[in-house]
């Protein structure tokens, strides 16, 4: 009889600790070769062996459990209690959210971790109010100028058809003297082949990914917008976890963005090498050019001050200080 206390209290021990674990499913929309998906399985790792195994993240990598537009509010309605996402997705909902797209406002590393900085209490008061978290930010390389020709000045540009994909880039274009013209990244080879395209904005990333020594000649690392990925968690998901186990997804949260960001890094600085050994020109951009973008760059905010309005000004505000 003793013998089966003993076996029913220690099945009884381990049912209570397999009720203490918990398993959670993460959707990315990103493939596994990408650095922000790399990133996000180490953060999953990290939690794990941090947390003594009381928190396992699966981790759902190219869109294979939500599509990229649905995770965002997979996670906000309880599907699934955390996902990655392109934070500024969300600018229809609140132009806040695309302050990371605005031209040549934070044109490097440091200033993109400025403006990060001042805007993440607002980003975080606004998803709270959607029940979600923010847990950390991870930005894309920088967005560089591709061209067919070499582009020196301002008035080189004007004419030019440029590859527009969002209100945003037409708006540059508009700005810079140049045609927008809608074209998918699939098509982009022809397009360029064709002439129907002959410059673009995009990361050495995307320009290395497209084989775009294959259709193109210069490449001017402009350093335009850093746009970001956000990773959240349901609020009401994260709050049924032990206090121990906030604390471990907390820590990990924040080594992601730190080893992030100099994934991003070295992303960026791999990848431009990449485009500069297949015989694309990489180069900065002349004073001139740098100077005339500031200018787009600064009527682009300006422009988007309206839309976002006071929130808007105290970000901006708080990045300038």
């Amino acid at each position: 009889m003793k013998i089966k206390a003993i076996i029913a209290a220690t099945a009884g021990m381990l049912s209570l600790g397999a009720a203490q674990a918990d398993e959670w499913n993460m959707p990315v929309p990103y493939a596994d070769a990408v650095f922000h998906t790399q990133n996000i399985r180490e953060f999953a790792e990290d939690v794990a062996k941090s947390s003594g195994g009381k928190l396992t993240i699966n981790v759902h990598s190219a869109g294979s459990l939500f599509k990229h537009p649905e995770i965002k509010n997979a996670v906000r309605g309880g599907q699934v209690p955390v996902g990655e996402f392109l934070l500024s997705r969300l600018s229809n909902e609140n132009a806040v959210f695309g302050v990371d797209t605005l031209p040549f406002l934070a044109s490097n590393y440091e200033a993109a971790g400025k403006l990060w900085a001042a805007s993440r209490p607002k980003v975080e008061e606004l998803l709270d109010q959607q029940g979600l978290q923010v847990l950390f930010a991870v930005p894309w390389p920088p967005q560089g100028l591709y061209t067919v020709k070499d582009v020196n000045t301002m008035d080189d540009l004007k004419g030019m058809s440029f590859r527009a994909y969002n209100a945003g880039t037409e708006s540059f274009a508009n700005l810079a003297g140049m045609v927008p013209t809608q074209v998918e990244s699939p098509d982009l080879p022809q397009a360029f082949a064709t002439g129907r395209v002959e410059a673009m904005i995009t990361s050495p990333s995307t320009g290395v990914s497209s084989k775009s020594w294959d259709f193109l000649t210069n490449y001017y690392d402009t350093q335009a917008w850093l746009p970001k990925n956000i990773v959240v968690v349901n609020k009401k998901a994260f709050r049924r976890l032990d206090d121990d186990v906030k604390q471990a997804v907390m820590e990990a949260a924040a080594r992601a963005e730190k080893r992030g960001w100099e994934k991003s890094m070295a992303e960026t600085e791999a990848k431009t090498k990449t485009l500069g050994d297949n015989g694309i020109k990489v180069a900065g951009p002349s004073a001139e050019l740098s100077a005339g973008f500031k200018k787009i760059g600064e009527a682009m905010t300006e422009e988007w001050l309206k839309a976002a309005g006071a929130d808007g000004q105290a970000v901006i505000d708080a990045f300038n200080k």
